[in-house]
C-alpha cells in the first residue's frame, strides 16, 4: 500500500474524496519531482554553460514556443472537458485530436524554419532553433495526459514524467562530464521531449487501451477546431506575453541578460504549477458538480479559487523572502543579477492563479470565445511595456512588465469584456476575503458532488 493509500484509509474519506485526494497528490508529486530534478539539472548545466550561453540555449526554446500554441491548436481544455462528459467516445476524441495536433506540428515546423531563416542573423542560432522545433511532433501526444486528465486518474502519467525527468537529468549529468557543448544540451532537451512522448504512449497502451483504435473522424475535427478556436487565438496571445520577453531582452540587451533572466524564472515555474495543476485537477469535478446544481458549482468554484489564490500569495512571499539564499546557493554568484528580478517576479504566480482558476470557470461555461480578447490586450500591454521598459531598466523593466500583464490579463482585462464581469466578481471576493477559506483546505466535501 502507497503512503497516499494510507493517509486516505487513516482519513476515512468517501470514495470520491479519496479520489480527489490521490489524483492531487499524484498530480503534485509529478510536478513537484519535474520541476525540482528540472531545477537541479538546471542549476548544473547553467554553471556549466555560463550566463552567455545558457542564455542562448533558453532564448531558442523560448522562440520555439511562440509558435508551439499553433501545433496544439488550443484542443488541450477542450478535449478534457468533452472526454469528461463522453467517455464512450474516447477512442474517436483522441485520435481526431491526435491527427490534428500532427498535421498542425508539420505545418507550424516549416513556419518556425521559415522566420529563423529570414530574421536570425547568427547561423548557430539559426541552426538551433530548426533542430528545436522538432519537438512540437512529440508533443502531439499530450492527447493522452489529456485523456488521463479527463478520468481524473494521473498516476500512471506522473510515473511517465518523473521516469523522463530521471533519465533526462542523466542524460544531461553525462554530457556535463563529456565536457559537451551546447548544441548536445539543445539535443539532449529535444531528447526530454521524445522520452515523455515515448512514456505517454506507452502508459495508454498498458492501462487504457491499443492506440491503433484511434481513429479520425470529420464531424469532431470539425466541432473540436470550432470549439478551439477562441482558445488557439487566446492562446497565441499567451505564449506571446509569457515568452517573448525572453526573446526581446536577447535582441534588445544580450544573451547573457536573457540567461540571468531565466534563472528567476526558474524559481517562478516552481509555483506556477500549483493554480495549474489544481485547476486541470478540479475541473472534472466542478463539471459534474454543475450538472447536478448551478447554486453548489458556484460555491465550490468560489471557494476553490479562494484556496488557490491565497496558497499562491504566500508562496510568492515566501519566494520573495528567500530569492538572495536561492539564486547565490544555486546558480552561484554570476547569476546574483536575478535576485532583484525574483524579488518581483514571484508574484506573478498570484496572477496566474486569479487567471487559471477563473479559466477553467470560462471552459466549463463555454465563455472561451471572449478569452481571446483579454489576452490579446494583454499581448499588446506587455509588448508595447517591454519597448518601453526594457531600454530604461533592463531585465528588472522586464520584470515589472511581467506582473503588470499577468494580473492585467488575469483580472483587471475582465473589467472591459461585459460576459466576464461575473468572473471579476469571484476574483474580487477572493483578493478581499478568500484568505478565511484557507482553514477550509481539509474540507473536501465542499468539492464533492452530491449524490456522488
Amino acid at each position: 500500500m502507497s503512503l497516499v493509500d494510507k493517509i486516505i484509509n487513516r482519513l476515512n474519506l468517501s470514495p470520491t474524496k479519496a479520489k480527489i485526494m490521490k489524483n492531487i497528490y499524484w498530480a503534485m508529486l509529478g510536478k513537484v519531482v519535474t520541476l525540482l530534478g528540472g531545477l537541479f539539472v538546471g542549476i548544473l548545466v547553467a554553471r556549466y554553460l555560463g550566463p552567455e550561453q545558457y542564455g542562448l540555449m533558453n532564448y531558442v526554446i523560448s522562440y520555439v514556443s511562440i509558435f508551439q500554441i499553433l501545433a496544439s491548436f488550443g484542443f488541450d481544455d477542450i478535449e478534457i472537458r468533452e472526454e469528461s462528459k463522453y467517455n464512450g467516445f474516447r477512442d474517436k476524441i483522441i485520435g481526431t485530436a491526435f491527427l490534428l495536433k500532427l498535421v498542425l506540428a508539420v505545418i507550424t515546423i516549416f513556419l518556425v524554419i521559415g522566420t529563423a531563416l529570414l530574421f536570425e542573423t547568427n547561423t548557430f542560432t539559426k541552426a538551433m532553433i530548426i533542430l528545436y522545433s522538432f519537438s512540437m511532433l512529440f508533443n502531439s501526444s499530450s492527447v493522452v495526459r489529456n485523456y488521463f486528465t479527463s478520468i481524473v486518474w494521473n498516476e500512471y502519467i506522473v510515473k511517465t514524467e518523473i521516469s523522463r525527468t530521471l533519465l533526462g537529468a542523466g542524460v544531461k549529468i553525462v554530457l556535463l562530464l563529456l565536457h559537451a557543448s551546447l548544441e548536445w544540451f539543445i539535443m539532449a532537451t529535444l531528447f526530454d521531449v521524445f522520452l515523455l512522448a515515448s512514456g505517454y504512449v506507452f502508459s495508454y497502451s498498458t492501462k487504457i487501451g491499443k492506440i491503433s483504435l484511434w481513429y479520425f473522424d470529420k464531424d469532431w475535427a470539425k466541432y473540436l477546431i470550432k470549439q478551439s478556436f477562441p482558445l488557439l487565438l487566446s492562446g497565441a496571445a499567451v505564449i506571446v506575453y509569457q515568452r517573448i520577453d525572453q526573446v526581446m531582452i536577447g535582441n534588445m540587451i544580450d544573451k547573457a541578460s536573457v540567461g540571468v533572466f531565466s534563472v528567476a524564472s526558474r524559481f517562478v515555474e516552481i509555483i506556477i504549477f500549483v493554480p495549474v495543476v489544481m485547476s486541470q485537477t478540479i475541473t472534472p469535478l466542478l463539471i459534474r458538480t454543475r450538472e447536478k446544481s448551478q447554486a453548489d458549482y458556484e460555491q465550490k468554484s468560489q471557494l476553490f479559487m479562494n484556496i488557490t489564490v491565497w496558497i499562491c500569495i504566500l508562496l510568492a512571499i515566501l519566494v520573495c523572502l528567500f530569492s538572495y539564499f536561492l539564486i547565490k546557493y544555486t546558480f552561484g554568484k554570476e547569476y546574483i543579477l536575478a535576485v532583484p528580478v525574483l524579488h518581483i517576479m514571484a508574484f506573478k504566480v498570484v496572477g496566474m492563479a486569479l487567471s487559471s482558476t477563473a479559466g477553467q470557470m470560462i471552459i466549463i461555461e463555454k465563455q472561451q470565445k471572449y478569452a481571446f480578447i483579454r489576452n490579446l490586450m494583454g499581448c499588446f500591454v506587455c509588448v508595447g511595456l517591454n519597448l518601453w521598459l526594457i531600454p530604461i531598466c533592463g531585465i528588472i523593466g522586464s520584470a515589472i512588465v511581467t506582473i503588470l500583464t499577468t494580473t492585467f490579463v488575469g483580472c483587471l482585462a475582465n473589467v472591459f469584456i461585459p460576459p466576464y464581469h461575473r468572473y471579476l466578481r469571484f476574483q474580487l471576493r477572493t483578493l478581499a476575503f478568500g484568505w478565511k477559506d484557507l482553514v477550509k483546505i481539509r474540507d473536501l466535501k465542499g468539492l464533492r458532488p452530491k449524490n456522488v
